[in-house]
């Protein structure tokens, strides 16, 4: 394991500061995913920690929708594991753990939320790697804590995922936080052009 990256993460034994009382009336999740994670979607819970999101998203979704939580360190997956047990979204959950050097995910999801967890993972790859993820009318819904993110820094994000083929669909508000919401551009049209 890489130490720089390891000393980025929030440990297994700090997981109640990601899930508490304070957090859900400060980041309500409720209003966070309100409009962008309902229905029959496949969504992806980046660096998902005690589950904090992965459990609202999973009580959203109908039918055939799943959420994946995905996580490096197992023991933040064997949390939501135990707090999904017996749960009526239990189903929809798939637990699956990461290395820091690819997700390793073979599905397709209509949504990323990746909340305060770019900053945490030290790749130049992972913007790559999340555009094989996605679906062709996917979207990923970023979330970066103001508190470590400079303006300066996040634009230097952006710009990146830009060049990488996204544009930005929506900026959110949330308290504490730098949020963008994006999607791949469609190039259909563009490779049709007669120049």
């Amino acid at each position: 394991m890489n130490q720089a990256i390891h000393q980025k993460i929030c440990p297994v034994e700090k997981a109640g500061m990601l899930d508490n009382l304070f957090r859900r009336f400060i980041q309500n999740p409720k209003k966070i995913l309100s409009s962008h994670f309902n229905g029959d979607i496949i969504a992806v819970d980046l660096g998902c920690g005690p589950g904090f999101f992965t459990i609202e998203i999973a009580k959203r979704l109908s039918n055939s929708g799943k959420v994946i939580a995905v996580d490096v360190q197992q023991g933040m997956l064997d949390i939501v594991k135990n707090k999904i047990r017996n749960q009526p979204f239990e189903s929809k959950i798939i637990l699956h753990k990461a290395d820091f050097h690819s997700l390793n995910l073979n599905k397709k999801a209509d949504i990323i939320l990746a909340f305060y967890v770019v900053h945490e993972i030290n790749r130049s790859n992972l913007f790559e790697e999340l555009k094989t993820i996605l679906k062709p009318d996917g979207m990923l819904y970023i979330v970066e804590p103001r508190f470590h993110i400079t303006r300066q820094v996040y634009q230097e994000m952006i710009n990146v995922l830009l060049a990488e083929g996204f544009e930005v669909v929506e900026k959110p508000k949330i308290v504490f936080s730098r949020a963008v919401i994006l999607k791949l551009k469609d190039n259909t049209n563009e490779s049709h052009r007669i120049y």
